[in-house]
């Protein structure tokens, strides 16, 4: 069933004009649509679902204020505008966060209904162009003026986590199951599947993926379909969460060669994504042992402990935009939104901190990411395997990039890459609890022993960019041993 599908917003419809009255999350409207009201009510009532638990909040036009008899309406928000501006661009544009909203038009008994859906509040309270909007009783006023609510939203906003959020709600048994790869599910738990479908549900269930509601239905959360849904593109909050992988000629952005993005949810599709982008990287052809052999451009398990980071860390909160693979002639791209919750110079050597631990505990269970705190170790090891530049990590805005590049020679690479590699082979050395030296260094870069001032000089540059230290100030010149800056 796809949840846009018109009978189930009927339903919705339906079910919403049945009801006595407005409530703290739903709103019913004629023929009024002034632009500037129903900003400030997707404020009012994004925050109001927020404060009483719902997933999602709505407007409907279409209705008579007495007795909610569908009466139909003018309104169209397809060709509604604000001066020259698309009226859903004009919503976004000056609400704070950009909380999705999605506008339907329905046709019930021949008269024409509009359904205003919106995602409830994360986070933070939602703003219409600065003001933050909460309903008392079916009035929508600035939420300043009620202290006491205020504290009681941004406790409920700090308190629940955007995986343990529905994202889709009543659904049927036979719904849910259509919905959430569950054959998917038990295989990366390498356990059987049930023979029957309330065994499947409770499988589900135990994990939090979903849960009853009552009356037979049942609710999905946003980690059950971010991580195994069918489609993403039927959760509308979370399609455009699904990852994207984009080919460029050259090393800019400016002609796409390919672009293709994920449907499955994070776990169910891990293995395809991560085999979808290692075969579009360039092969090199390698001699070792006298034996020629074929290799990927970048390792695979670098690869994948950088798409399973992005997937992560990612800060879920952010509308619009999900983690993005982007492949160059001379370099590797994986994006996420958020920035970074320490600095990129210490992922490393500390453990990260989720933003999304429920998610990563999900991927941890089934396999797709270890222990807490290994990841970026493997990717600068493999890196240091593979002869590769360093990696970079680095803040981009509000998002964060973690970049695997090319092989070049050393003297290919300037002196940030130079730097940037001596001093993540300090850390690389030090987690380990071993010391990098003049030796390790060379073995690093490949270069042969007689010219060990080459890496001699690495070092020098190093220490002068204040990224390594040495361990013994008093020590022998061949016996120095290096650390990291921090150490």
């Amino acid at each position: 069933m796809n949840l846009r599908d018109q009978n189930y917003l009927r339903s919705l419809v339906l079910e919403f004009a049945a009801m006595p009255s407005e409530t703290g999350w739903l709103e019913f409207k004629e023929n009024k649509a002034e632009p500037q009201d129903i900003g400030e009510y997707i404020s009012a009532l994004a925050n109001s679902a927020a404060l009483e638990g719902r997933a999602h909040a709505y407007m409907l036009w279409g209705v008579a204020d007495d007795g909610h008899a569908i009466v139909g309406t003018s309104f169209d928000p397809r060709t509604a505008r604000q001066g020259n501006e698309e009226l859903e661009s004009w919503l976004l544009r000056l609400l704070s966060p950009r909380i999705g909203f999605h506008f339907h038009n329905i046709e019930i008994d021949g008269r024409s209904v509009v359904l205003l859906e919106i995602d409830s509040a994360f986070r933070h309270p939602v703003k219409f162009q600065g003001v933050e909007y909460i309903r008392v009783g079916t009035y929508k006023k600035p939420l300043k003026d009620f202290p006491e609510k205020e504290r009681t939203l941004w406790r409920m906003l700090d308190a629940t986590p955007f995986e343990m959020l529905a994202a889709a709600e009543k659904l049927s048994a036979d719904e849910v199951l259509k919905l959430i790869d569950y054959p998917a599910f038990f295989e990366l738990l390498d356990k059987p599947v049930p023979n029957h479908r309330d065994g499947m549900l409770a499988g589900l269930q135990a994990h939090r993926l979903v849960e009853p509601m009552g009356g037979g239905h049942w609710r999905i959360f946003n980690l059950g379909a971010l991580l195994f849904a069918k489609r993403l593109a039927d959760f509308p909050r979370l399609q455009r969460k699904a990852v994207r992988v984009v080919v460029y000629e050259g090393t800019g952005r400016v002609k796409t060669l390919r672009e293709q993005e994920g449907m499955r949810g994070y776990a169910a599709g891990f293995e395809g994504l991560v085999g979808f982008v290692n075969n579009l990287l360039p092969i090199n052809e390698v001699i070792g042992q006298a034996l020629r052999k074929s290799v990927r451009m970048y390792p695979e398990l670098a690869i994948r402990e950088l798409v399973a980071n992005a997937l992560i860390h990612q800060d879920l909160s952010v509308t619009g935009s999900g983690p993005m693979v982007e492949i160059f002639d001379d370099r590797m791209e994986i994006t996420n939104p958020g920035k970074p919750l320490m600095e990129p110079q210490r992922m490393l050597d500390h453990p990260p901190r989720s933003r999304n631990e429920s998610l990563a505990s999900i991927m941890r269970l089934v396999g797709i990411c270890e222990e807490r705190g290994s990841g970026v170790d493997k990717v600068v090891s493999e890196a240091e395997l593979y002869q590769l530049p360093a990696p970079a990590f680095d803040v981009v805005g509000e998002s964060t990039r973690a970049t695997l590049f090319a092989p070049r020679p050393l003297a290919g690479m300037d002196r940030e890459d130079r730097v940037r590699a001596v001093y993540l082979h300090a850390c690389l050395r030090y987690v380990q609890r071993e010391y990098m030296t003049n030796t390790t260094l060379r073995q690093r870069f490949g270069i042969d022993p007689k010219n060990s001032a080459i890496a001699s000089r690495l070092l020098k540059d190093a220490l002068a960019a204040g990224v390594i230290r040495l361990e013994d100030e008093a020590a022998a010149p061949k016996l120095r041993r290096y650390v990291p800056h921090w150490a």
